[in-house]
């Protein structure tokens, strides 16, 4: 299957405006402005902004609660994508509003240290802390700790996903969502061959953004690149979500592959004719914010042992 249509007219739309300057601040600045022209219209849920204390310091979050949330219910600790050199609380807030609405969850993003000023192992010694902080402070979230999971998209999915490997026997994780999830920077498979160019995340921002974290020189370590741990056993349950067109499409299908083969159980949909960051363009893909809908209903489904409801059920699943 090709392009979704609509897909095929951002990427036109968006050469048109040429590659321009791939600075730091322009990276951050073109995530604001793409969050708030194309983003899906936010959905209604109670949001609040804390800081949380990490040893690293003050660490900024945002606590999310669904519409008639109970006392204590699941909950989801997230982490924003952007290459872990941009985005923010901001730019992934309708995103979490609608992960918090369709999976009736509590869903509590976080703001961790980004690169070039915190280098690498920065970013993931905070979604370690901010994890554990959040898992041990569940009741004065509205958590119910027993029903905790964790997830993120893109780089933020890689922190997740490196998380769980860290935390694997310290500490209870009830499931992991990966959204188009970053595991491997070797970038050898096919799909970072086939979508090197014109497909949104590009091969050359990868590039820029392994030198912004200071990671060029390990690249195939586990610690950067969590597809490559050796040892997938003792992992929590994952719904993995790629992209046909996205750049990162093989390594999420590998990782999935890979945690079926250690017994984890996985479901791993592809949705066809989707980029990179599709869920993020509401405004612009018609059927990219249904489909996020959907993969929060089914990952909300599973922490709270719903069985009907644990696979999407999108025209767009491939389910492995």
């Amino acid at each position: 299957m090709g392009l979704d249509p609509a897909v095929r007219r951002f990427l036109d739309m968006m050469a048109l405006g040429g590659t321009g300057a791939r600075g730091v601040a322009e990276r951050r600045k073109g995530q604001q402005v793409l969050a708030q022209l194309a983003g899906a219209t936010p959905v209604a849920v109670a949001a609040r902004d804390l800081v949380l204390d990490l040893p690293s310091g003050p660490c900024a979050a945002r606590a999310y609660a669904p519409r008639d949330a109970g006392e204590t219910g699941p909950g989801l600790v997230f982490f924003h994508g952007g290459g872990l050199v941009s985005g923010d609380l901001d730019t992934h807030d309708a995103i979490c509003r609608i992960l918090a609405d369709s999976a009736d969850c509590r869903v509590v993003a976080i703001a961790y240290r980004l690169a070039p000023e915190h280098p690498y192992p920065a970013a993931i010694e905070d979604a370690v802390a901010a994890f554990a902080h959040v898992a041990q402070a569940a009741e004065a979230f509205g958590l119910d700790a027993s029903r905790l999971g964790i997830g993120g998209d893109s780089a933020g999915a890689g922190l997740a996903a490196r998380t769980t490997q860290m935390l694997r026997g310290r500490a209870a994780i009830a499931g992991q969502l990966l959204i188009c999830p970053v595991l491997d920077l070797t970038c050898a498979t096919e799909s970072h061959r086939a979508f090197a160019t014109g497909h949104f995340l590009d091969a050359e921002t990868v590039r820029h953004d392994i030198a912004a974290c200071g990671v060029a020189d390990v690249v195939a370590d586990p610690r950067v690149s969590p597809g490559r741990e050796p040892d997938l056993t003792g992992l929590p349950p994952a719904h993995i979500h790629t992209a046909s067109h996205d750049i990162m499409r093989d390594d999420g299908a590998a990782y999935a592959a890979r945690l079926a083969e250690a017994r984890i159980p996985v479901v791993h949909t592809c949705h066809a004719g989707m980029i990179h960051y599709f869920y993020g363009l509401g405004r612009l893909i018609p059927t990219a914010r249904p489909i996020l809908a959907e993969i929060g209903a089914a990952f909300g489904a599973h922490l709270r042992g719903d069985p009907a409801r644990t696979i999407p059920q999108s025209p767009h699943r491939r389910a492995s």
